[in-house]
C-alpha cells in the first residue's frame, strides 16, 4: 500500500476553499460526506444501477432529438406559411443538379436520363412533387450553355422531419446514368452539418479522453488518482444523455445537445472531482479516512455547490430564447453540470470511502518536494507589483477585444462543409455556371383580402416588381407581372381582370403557378446576383422590407436570407435580457457567499474582460482569415451568429468556477487574520496550481472540439478553449490578486444587515 502524501508540496496547493465552521451550510456538507461514506456501498450500488439503466437510454438520444434549430413567429416564417397554407408549396424541399460536359438539356439522352430519375423520385412517398425544366418549360432552370439544368423535389414533410430523414432518402435517389448528379439546397446541407457535427463530437470525445487522463496524470502522479476525474466524467456524460433521452419524451431538444452535454459533462465533472481528490489526498495526512473525506466535502463541497451554481446561472440564460436549440443547450448544459455536482458529492467520495489511502496507488511520477515553489515567488511579486501587473493586462485584454466592434454575423451555408461534400458540390456547381442567388430565391409573399387580380393591385406589384429587378444586385425578378418584358402594366392589368381567360399559356401558367386559387396571395421570387447569405444580398432584403407596396397589398419577405436576417435579430434582440438576467443572479449568489457588494462586481468585470478579448480573437480569426491556413479552415468573412451567445453563457459561468475558488481561499485567510494584502498573497499562492489544472482539463477538452471539420464547432471550441486560458492564467492568477491589492479592505466591504449571520 502506497503511504499517504505528506509535507507541502503538490497537495498543500490544493487548499482552496474557506473555512465555513460556523455556518450549518458546512454540518450539513461535513455530515453528508460522514454518511456517504458510512453508506458507501449502497451509494455505489445505486449509481451502479443508474449509470446500467443510463447505458441503456442514452444511445437512443439521437434518435429522440430535432435536427433542427427550431422556429420563432418571424416576418419570414409567416410568409413561409402563406406560402404553405394558401400556395400548397410544402415547407421543405431540395435540388437535384444535373450536368454533362457532352450532352445538352436538348439532347434525346439527356432527357431521358433526367426524367427516369424524375419517374422514380416522383414515386417515393416522401415525395410530393419533382419540378424540371421539361414539365415546366422555365427557362432559367437551365445553365447557359445547355449543359446543365436542376430539379426541385417538393416533400411532404416540415424542414425539421425533412432534415432528419433526408439521409434515408438521399439513399434512394437513383443515379443518373451519363449525367453527373448532386443533391443539394437547404435541407442536404443542414442535414449533412448535423452528420458532420456528430463526427466531430465522436472525434472531439476520442481526442479529449486520453488527453485528460495524461494532464491528469501529471497533476496527480498517480493512476488511480488520476482515473477518478475521469471516471466521474464519463459517467457524467452517460447519465446526462439518458436524461436528455427522458426529457426528448416531453418536450422539443435539438440535436445541437450532444455536444454541450459531452462537452460540460467531461470538464465540470473532472474539475469538480478534481477539488475533492486533491483536498481528500490532503486531508488523508493528518486525518482517518471517514474525517478525511468528511472534511473535503464539507470545504470542497461547499466551492462545488458555488461554483456549479454560477456555471447553471450562465447556461440558464439560454432557456429564455425561443430557438429549440439554444434553448435545448441550456437545459442539457444545467442538466450536465447538477449531475456533476451529485457525482461529486456523492459517489466520489463513497468511491473514495472504499479506497482510502490507496487512492494513491499506481504513481508514475515521484511526489513534489516540498516549499513554496513558482506560485509563492509569483503572489509575493504581484503583491509588490500591482499597478505594473494590472494596467499592462487590462489595456492587452482591451486590444484584442477590439476586433468584436467589426464583427459580421452571419449563418452556416454550403461552403462551411468539407470540399467533398455533395451538397456544397452541387450548391457550388450550380453558382458557377448559373449564378450565385439562383437557388435560394428571395421569397415575397404578397396577399390582399380585395384580391390579387384586380386593376389596383396588379397595378401595385408591377411597379413593385418593376422597381426591385432595377436594383443592381438582382438578376431577375419571376411574378405574375414579370413574365415578358414587353407586356406593360396596363396590359397586365387588362389580362388579369378576368384571369382565367387568359390566352397566353405562359401568362396562364405562372399566375396558375404563384396565386392561390381563392386570389388572395401571390408569390415574387427575386433572384440576387450574390450568394443567399452574403452581405449584398442581405442588403437587399433589408432594402426591400423598406420600400414595401402602398395600398391594399402587403407583402411578407421570406426565404433563406430573411429568414437569417429574423433568425438573428430576434436572437439579439433577447440577448441582452439573458446579460441582464446572468450577471444579475450571478452576482446575487457571489454577494450571498462572500458577504461583499465589491467582490461579485470585481469578478463580473473580469469575466467580461476575458469573454471580451476571446469576441475579438473570434472576429481577429475566423471571420478576417488570420491563420485560417494554419488552424486548417476557410474564412467565411463572418461569425456564426449564435456562437457570441452560446460563448457568453458557457464562459460566464465557467469562468466564475475559477473566481471562486480563488476567493474563496483568499477569504478564509482574510477572516483568520484580517490582512488583506497577505490574504491575497496566500490565496493566490495555494491556489495557483488548483485553478490552472482545473482550466487545463477544460481546455484540452475545448482544444479538441476546435479540431472539428465544421467552422462552427472549431471556432466555438477555439474560443472558449482561448478564454479559459486567459482567464485562467492572467485573470485570475494576475489581474485579479493585483486589483484585490489595489483595493485593499475596501474588497470586503458590505453594508453591516448584509454582514449579519
Amino acid at each position: 500500500m502506497m503511504p499517504p502524501p505528506s509535507g507541502g508540496g503538490l497537495e498543500n496547493r490544493f487548499e482552496i476553499v474557506s473555512n465555513y465552521t460556523s455556518r450549518p451550510s458546512k454540518d450539513m456538507l461535513y455530515k453528508l460526506g460522514l454518511l456517504t461514506v458510512r453508506f458507501r456501498w449502497a451509494v455505489i450500488a445505486l449509481w451502479i444501477a443508474v449509470f446500467l439503466a443510463a447505458l441503456i437510454l442514452a444511445p437512443k438520444v439521437t434518435s429522440a432529438l430535432k435536427s433542427g434549430f427550431g422556429d420563432v413567429d418571424t416576418e419570414a416564417r409567416r410568409g413561409l406559411a402563406l406560402m404553405t397554407q394558401k400556395l400548397q408549396v410544402p415547407e421543405a424541399s431540395f435540388t437535384i443538379v444535373f450536368h454533362s460536359p457532352d450532352l445538352k438539356v436538348s439532347d434525346p439522352k439527356y432527357v431521358e436520363e433526367v426524367k427516369k430519375v424524375e419517374s422514380h423520385v416522383s414515386s417515393l412517398p416522401e415525395v410530393s412533387r419533382v419540378v424540371t425544366y421539361y414539365n415546366v418549360q422555365n427557362p432559367y432552370m437551365v445553365s447557359s450553355d445547355g449543359h446543365t439544368s436542376y430539379a426541385i423535389v417538393l416533400l411532404k414533410s416540415d424542414i425539421n422531419t425533412a432534415l432528419e430523414t433526408f439521409p434515408a432518402l438521399r439513399k434512394k435517389l437513383p443515379p443518373a446514368g451519363e449525367l453527373q448528379m448532386w443533391a443539394t439546397g437547404g435541407v442536404p446541407i443542414f442535414s449533412e452539418l448535423t452528420e458532420a457535427s456528430e463526427r466531430d463530437l465522436r472525434r472531439a470525445e476520442t481526442l479529449a479522453l486520453p488527453l485528460v487522463l495524461v494532464a491528469l496524470v501529471i497533476v496527480f502522479g498517480s493512476v488511480v488518482a488520476a482515473g477518478l476525474p475521469l471516471a466521474m466524467g464519463v459517467v457524467s456524460i452517460v447519465v446526462t444523455l439518458a436524461l436528455v433521452y427522458l426529457l426528448a419524451q416531453r418536450t422539443d431538444m435539438s440535436i445541437f445537445v450532444l455536444n454541450i452535454a459531452s462537452f460540460l459533462g467531461l470538464g465540470m465533472a473532472i474539475d469538480y472531482s478534481l477539488l475533492i481528490v486533491s483536498r481528500f489526498r490532503e486531508e488523508l495526512a493528518t486525518r482517518s479516512k471517514e474525517e478525511a473525506i468528511a472534511v473535503s466535502l464539507s470545504k470542497a463541497g461547499m466551492t462545488i455547490l458555488f461554483s456549479g451554481i454560477t456555471s447553471a446561472l450562465g447556461l440558464s440564460g439560454l432557456i429564455f430564447f425561443k430557438f429549440t436549440g439554444l434553448r435545448s443547450i441550456g437545459i442539457g448544459g444545467v442538466s450536465v453540470i447538477l449531475m456533476s455536482m451529485v457525482l461529486a458529492m456523492t459517489l466520489l467520495p463513497a468511491i473514495l470511502g472504499v479506497l482510502g489511502h490507496r487512492v494513491n496507488s499506481l504513481r508514475i511520477l515521484p511526489q513534489r518536494a516540498s516549499g513554496s515553489g513558482i506560485w509563492h515567488g509569483l503572489a509575493q511579486w504581484v503583491m509588490r507589483h500591482p499597478l505594473a501587473v494590472a494596467i499592462p493586462i487590462i489595456v492587452a485584454l482591451l486590444i484584442l477585444g477590439l476586433p468584436f466592434l467589426r464583427v459580421n454575423l452571419g449563418a452556416p451555408w454550403a461552403s462551411i462543409l468539407s470540399k467533398g461534400s455533395e451538397p456544397r458540390q452541387g450548391w457550388e456547381f450550380v453558382e458557377e455556371k448559373m449564378g450565385s442567388g439562383e437557388l435560394a430565391p428571395i421569397l415575397l409573399v404578397a396577399t390582399s383580402a380585395n384580391g390579387i387580380a384586380n386593376e389596383e393591385n396588379i397595378g401595385t406589384l408591377y411597379d413593385f416588381a418593376s422597381k426591385i429587378a432595377q436594383d443592381g444586385r438582382v438578376n431577375r425578378v419571376e411574378s405574375i407581372v414579370s413574365i415578358d418584358p414587353r407586356i406593360t402594366k396596363e396590359q397586365y392589368q387588362k389580362m388579369y381582370l378576368n384571369p382565367s381567360q387568359v390566352i397566353f399559356p405562359e401568362v396562364s401558367r405562372a399566375f396558375t403557378e404563384l396565386t392561390s386559387s381563392n386570389n388572395e396571395v401571390t408569390l415574387l421570387r427575386v433572384i440576387s446576383a450574390y450568394p443567399p447569405m452574403s452581405e449584398e444580398t442581405k442588403a437587399l432584403v433589408r432594402d426591400i422590407r423598406r420600400f414595401r407596396p402602398e395600398g391594399g397589398v402587403t407583402v411578407y419577405v421570406s426565404g433563406a436570407t430573411a429568414d437569417l436576417i429574423d433568425s438573428v435579430d430576434r436572437m439579439y434582440q433577447d440577448f441582452p435580457k439573458v446579460i441582464i438576467f446572468v450577471i444579475f443572479t450571478t452576482y446575487v449568489a457571489l454577494l450571498w457567499l462572500f458577504r461583499s457588494v465589491v467582490l461579485p462586481l470585481k469578478a463580473i468585470l473580469m469575466n467580461t474582460l476575458s469573454i471580451l478579448a476571446s469576441y475579438g480573437a473570434l472576429v481577429f480569426i475566423f471571420q478576417e482569415g488570420h491563420f485560417q491556413r494554419f488552424l486548417g479552415f476557410p474564412a467565411e468573412g463572418n461569425v456564426e451568429a449564435t456562437v457570441p451567445i452560446l460563448m457568453f453563457c458557457i464562459l460566464f459561468g465557467v469562468s466564475m468556477d475559477y473566481e471562486v475558488f480563488l476567493l474563496s481561499r483568499i477569504k478564509e485567510e482574510y477572516e483568520a487574520s484580517g490582512d488583506n494584502t497577505r490574504s491575497v498573497a496566500l490565496g493566490l499562492e495555494r491556489t495557483g496550481l488548483i485553478i490552472t489544472s482545473a482550466a487545463l482539463i477544460l481546455v484540452l477538452v475545448a482544444s479538441a472540439f476546435a479540431t472539428g471539420d465544421i467552422v462552427v464547432v472549431k471556432a466555438l471550441g477555439f474560443g472558449i478553449a482561448l478564454a479559459i486560458f486567459i482567464d485562467a492564467t492572467i485573470v485570475r492568477t494576475l489581474l485579479v490578486p493585483a486589483l484585490m491589492r489595489l483595493l485593499g479592505n475596501l474588497n470586503w466591504w458590505a453594508p453591516a444587515f448584509l454582514k449579519g449571520r
